[in-house]
């Protein structure tokens, strides 16, 4: 038996399979001031502990997408370290908040396989669960990506895809017990730039002002921050002979900028309930810069809650585009072949109601 692990390949991978990762990750304070410092997030919740506890909470609460990229990172040395493109999300859900203090652990089931025409490779499905030190679920998701074979003759003909929710509904939308928001009104003022829950409109689009460009340094030291080891996102000598001929920015940190991008528009978001469904279209690397737009698709109220109510956003990221242009970008479920957009991601936000 070998000591060193160089990842599975598409044939190494069954259906029902449990992999348990290593490397359990305790969070701190210092983790949240590095994700702030590597992708400009600004969540109120996470970044003031006084806040947080007006609005019901112990202490500070670790950004929701910090958590997902840990439990996320977690799961890629078993699933995705020989990975040439993670293509998607579903059924995502930010079950309860994680505290500074806290112990995650991942484990994974692989839920689906599917050979590419090609041969050569295979779209690999897993559910990922992410569990504290209390074993408590605090995240779920699934996920796939595209693995090459090791052998392109082993696994032919390999297709069983499995049924995937296309939305997660309100009824099964987390809210966190704890959160109490009688104080809100007189703390709006904490808040960037956004409103209450009921003066969003469904059809109504946010260009978000702000830009960030990507440097190397910044993707890569926030890639190794959530211990994810896929070696696209490091290896230049391997990647110089890619298609692509560099590296390839981890997708989730241009979830991140592109969220924390749309925080001047939806700044009293207040958690991330869940993902119906994203993906990466596109190519992000160092160098280009991110916009980002939002479109509100739906509103909803929450079961058994009457003072926060859920907005199902779609997020869209761009790069390389000028400021005077963005407003001309149109999402790709429009029908538009729009090749500068490189992540779209279905999301429901909580956020207060009005009173």
């Amino acid at each position: 038996m070998s000591k060193v692990f160089t990842g599975r390949y598409f044939e190494d991978f069954r259906i029902g399979q449990q992999l348990v990762h290593a490397v359990p990750r305790t969070l701190h304070g210092g983790d949240i001031s590095s994700y702030f410092s590597l992708t400009g997030d600004r969540q109120p919740l996470a970044s003031s502990t006084e806040l947080a506890r007006s609005l019901g909470f112990q202490r500070e609460v670790m950004p929701d997408l910090l958590v997902f990229h840990v439990v996320f990172g977690k799961s890629v040395a078993d699933i995705s370290h020989n990975a040439t493109a993670n293509l998607g999300y579903a059924d995502v859900r930010f079950l309860r908040p994680v505290y500074p203090g806290d112990t995650l652990v991942a484990e994974s089931e692989v839920i689906g396989l599917r050979e590419v025409s090609s041969g050569e490779a295979g779209v690999v499905y897993v559910r990922t669960r992410g569990t504290n030190q209390k074993g408590q679920e605090v995240l779920s998701f699934v996920r796939w990506v595209m693995i090459p074979k090791r052998d392109k003759d082993q696994a032919k003909g390999v297709n069983n895809v499995p049924t995937l929710p296309a939305v997660v509904t309100p009824d099964r939308l987390p809210v966190p017990d704890a959160m109490n928001l009688q104080r809100f009104p007189d703390l709006r003022w904490a808040m960037p730039p956004g409103d209450v829950w009921d003066n969003y409109e469904t059809g109504e689009r946010l260009d978000h002002p702000d830009a960030m460009t990507i440097e190397d340094a910044d993707h890569m030291q926030a890639t190794r921050l959530y211990h994810n080891s896929a070696q696209v996102h490091f290896d230049q000598q391997a990647m110089s002979s890619s298609r692509f001929g560099k590296r390839l920015v981890y997708g989730g940190h241009v979830i991140s900028i592109a969220m924390a991008l749309s925080q001047n528009g939806l700044g009293t978001a207040l958690r991330i309930a869940a993902w119906n469904g994203g993906a990466h279209v596109g190519p992000t690397f160092a160098g280009d810069t991110l916009r980002a737009f939002t479109e509100v698709v739906e509103k909803a109220e929450v079961p058994g809650h009457r003072d926060v109510g859920a907005l199902r956003l779609r997020l869209s990221a761009v790069k390389n585009v000028a400021a005077k242009e963005l407003e001309a970008v149109q999402p790709l479920l429009s029908g538009t072949k729009e090749p500068r957009i490189v992540l779209e991601l279905d999301y429901w936000a909580l956020l207060p109601r009005g009173r």
